[in-house]
Order: C-alpha cells, then structure tokens, then sequence
C-alpha cells in the first residue's frame, strides 16, 4: 500500500476514535453532577449546617471561580476517553494489525483480552479502599481545625488511585509476555522472589496515601498472588518448551555441546625432507655427495 493510502487510513481512524470520545464526552457533560457524587462518595461529607471540626468528617466546595467549570471539563473528557477506549483502541489495532505475523497477533489476543480484566479488577479494588483511605487521612486533622477539600483534588486523588491499582496488577501480565517471547525464564524469575515481595511491599507502602498497613497490604497481597500464578505459568510453559527444543533456552552466543572424544590416529609415513640450500644438495661435480661433517650439513 502507498504512502498516501497509509496516512489516509490512519487519518480516518484517528477521527473514528475522536467522535467516539467526544460523543461519550457530550453525554457525560450531560451526567457530570451524578459522576461527581459517584467519585467523591468516599469522602465522609459533613451533614447540612455542620462544619467541619476535626477528623469527623468534609466539606466539598471549588475554591476558585472557573473551578466548576473546569473540573467539570476535566472529567467528563476523562470519562469519554476511558468509556471510549474499546472504540479508540480498536481502530487503533486495525491500522496495526496488518503488518503482523499470525504468531504475534495471537500474543496481542491474548495480552487484551487479559490486562483488561486485571486493570478492572485494579480499579474496582482500588475503588473499594478508597473510603479507608479517606477516612485515616481525615483523622489526622486536629481538633479546631475544619477539613475544606477541593472538589478537583478529591477526584483527582480517586483517579489516581485508580489508574495505579489498575497498573500494578498488569505486572504478572508482563512477566509472562516476556517469558512467552523467551526473553525472562521462569526459573529466573523463581530465583526474584524475596525482592520481588519486598519490592511490591515497599511500592504498596509508598503509592498508597494511607498510613495504615491496609492500604499496603490491599494492593502488594493481590499482586504477590499474580506474581506466583505467573511464575507457575512460565515455569510449566518453560518445561514444553524444553520438550519440545532441548536447545530453545539456550543464547544465541552460548556454546552447545561438542563430542571431544580423540580419534585414533593411524600411522605416520615417513616424509623425505627436501633440501633447500644449493650447498646441501649435492652437484654434479662430487658425483652427487653432500658436504656432511659429523652428521651436520658442512655448508661453510
């Protein structure tokens, strides 16, 4: 296919996916008070006519003029490209998928149709400790003191949460994409298993606001189950492979083994050494003798 037709398809694909977006973007301006009460349900609000005294509870409110109507924007243009995303990410895929083998359109099947079940899952669990997480940060205010929370900073803080719960549990998914491609062996990732527990712990505890150890241990406990369920996978996909190519795990600089056993060798025939010097070989003048004096050439 020319050029010209190339950047033709990409061109209509790219405004098949942004009416897509913007269609679900028009509607969700149309729905965004009910999307916003829907997101910040987390935040313990306080009741009519009650101010906010300590860590009992907050008040929602926009701090600026414009903030309504940007925070507004932001949203229903985050929901459009979320609830949009099969339509943009299929058009996407068809530009790309005729340059594919068959081999590797079966691998992005099956990436799909598994990291989006994960990143769900993420979100939803994500989505469920969020009134936890709310409720320990709240309770660090000291008394007196009155929680007045922007309503952008309560949905970008859900938005976040949930687009890095969603992210974690896409891990194992890479680890066995790159032991599906040969690239990582399952024994290898068996071996990085007290790192890889530690680590995950360590990035609950960092990317979690929370700090309780509910919040670490929500998000490090389902993706240390993944880590092991995809360690079994590459260990059992590693044994059919050897299986089926005893030399498949090997490098491509690695040396294979040789047969080093030495062979008989037959017997050596004699080899009449030929003389280079002129004073060795003897000249027609001597009747063909050489100049030998005690076994040595007498060439002086």
């Amino acid at each position: 296919m020319p050029l010209v037709e190339h950047l033709r398809e990409l061109r209509n694909r790219l405004a098949k996916g942004m009416l897509a977006i913007m269609a679900v973007t028009i509607v969700a301006l149309m729905y965004s008070e009910q999307l916003m009460q829907f997101l910040t349900k987390s935040v313990p609000k306080c009741p009519p006519g009650v101010t906010s005294n300590g860590g009992n509870c907050a008040i929602v409110s926009f701090n600026t003029l414009i903030a309504p109507f940007s925070t507004t924007i932001q949203l229903s243009l985050t929901t459009g490209l979320v609830v949009a995303s099969p339509v943009w990410l299929y058009q996407l895929w068809a530009f790309v998928a005729p340059g594919l083998h068959k081999s590797e359109k079966r691998y992005t099947y099956a990436f799909v149709g598994a990291a989006v079940p994960l990143f769900a899952a993420g979100a939803y669990l994500a989505y469920l400790i969020l009134p936890v997480s709310v409720k320990v940060l709240i309770s660090l205010t000291p008394d007196g003191s009155a929680n007045i929370l922007s309503l952008g900073d309560v949905l970008d803080f859900t938005l976040r949460m949930v687009l890095v719960f969603g992210l974690a549990f896409e891990l194992p998914l890479v680890l066995v994409m790159l032991n599906l491609t040969g690239i990582l062996s399952g024994r290898r990732m068996a071996r990085w298993w007290r790192g890889v527990i530690m680590g995950v712990f360590v990035f609950g505890a960092v990317i979690t606001p929370t700090t309780d150890p509910i919040g670490m241990i929500a998000l490090a406990g389902p993706i240390s189950i993944l880590y092991f369920m995809a360690v079994g996978f590459s260990l059992l996909n590693d044994k059919r492979r050897r299986r089926n190519d005893p030399d498949a795990e090997l490098d491509d600089d690695e040396a294979s083994d040789l047969d080093l056993t030495p062979e008989a060798v037959s017997d050596v025939e004699p080899v009449l050494a030929a003389r280079s010097v002129p004073e060795q070989t003897g000249g027609e003048a001597d009747g063909g003798r050489s100049n030998r004096l005690n076994g040595y050439d007498d060439i002086t």
